[in-house]
């Protein structure tokens, strides 16, 4: 009988040389980041990469029209459009506060936004920014390749705030969380390779809220280091209720179970699909 060992090294957790696959990173090594960096006095930092909804170029069930222009944000399904990222996080009683447009740093990326607010976590009110980038719809490819990027560690980002904030938040792979939103474009193609984990780089989770992410994401996600805090079993309906929810639990709660629940919770309350259903929608890590 063969044993198994394993090791964390840089959060990520590796069987070492005999054993044949690779096993999931560790999220509590990432929640020990975070918690130290909440002591440092440092934000929690959420990076989303959002893939617009976009009828012409992507294999899905045609929306009306104006929703399904991957080529507009301003009104696309999962931007712009009532429960899109942007107008969703923008209201009032979500808690997210706008804080700035950004420039956008390459043509395929429409609008970029980053949204702050405070989030409960070990008695006490911590800052969280949260960054989105809008990515032309016709740019799956390109979208999901940023996103597994991010996940892998290997594209750092500083942004720095507008006055009067004037705050530099680390971003990009440097985020604590990356998020993929949009439809499953892995349905449609099979890249020809993601990228391996930076071992340089800080723990990270990863959410990838699109259909059956579970199945198509995953050994991906685990090969880029990146922890798989919320995945998806079926056909779902990306919006940011679910995103709101799901990264407000894994800041506050540190219970990847519960993440799952706060996301389900909110998916029925919108989508009325009944609780059951909802929590067989969603998965974690391990």
């Amino acid at each position: 009988m063969q044993v198994r060992l394993w090791r964390v090294w840089f959060g990520v957790v590796l069987l070492l040389p005999g054993c044949s696959t690779w096993a999931e990173p560790a999220e509590d090594v990432v929640q020990q980041r975070m918690s130290a960096d909440v002591k440092a006095g440092k934000p929690i930092v959420v990076h989303v990469v959002v893939a617009l909804c976009d009828n012409k170029n992507q294999g899905i069930v045609p929306v009306p029209a104006t929703l399904g222009n991957g080529q507009d944000a301003a009104r696309n399904l999962y931007w712009g459009a009532a429960y899109g990222v942007r107008t969703f996080l923008s209201r009032k009683e979500t808690g997210w506060k706008l804080l700035s447009d950004l420039p956008n740093g390459r043509p395929e990326i429409l609008d970029k936004i980053v949204l702050s607010d405070t989030i409960l976590r070990d008695s006490k009110r911590i800052p969280v920014y949260l960054v989105a980038e809008a990515w032309d719809g016709k740019e799956m490819r390109a979208a999901i390749q940023r996103f597994f990027t991010l996940a892998a560690g290997r594209e750092p980002e500083t942004i720095e705030l507008s006055k009067p904030t004037g705050h530099k938040i680390d971003a990009g792979s440097k985020a604590h969380l990356v998020v993929f939103v949009g439809h499953n474009g892995l349905m449609d193609y099979t890249p020809s390779s993601t990228a391996m984990a930076d071992s340089s780089a800080q723990p990270r989770s990863a959410m990838v809220l699109a259909c059956a992410s579970d199945f198509y994401f995953r050994k991906r996600l685990n090969r880029a280091g990146a922890h798989p805090i919320l995945l998806t079993t079926g056909l779902m309906a990306p919006e940011a209720y679910t995103l709101d929810a799901a990264v407000r639990a894994w800041i506050s709660d540190m219970s990847p179970a519960n993440v799952v629940e706060s996301a389900a919770s909110a998916y029925n309350r919108y989508q009325n699909c009944g609780i059951k259903a909802a929590r067989r929608l969603f998965t974690t890590g391990p």
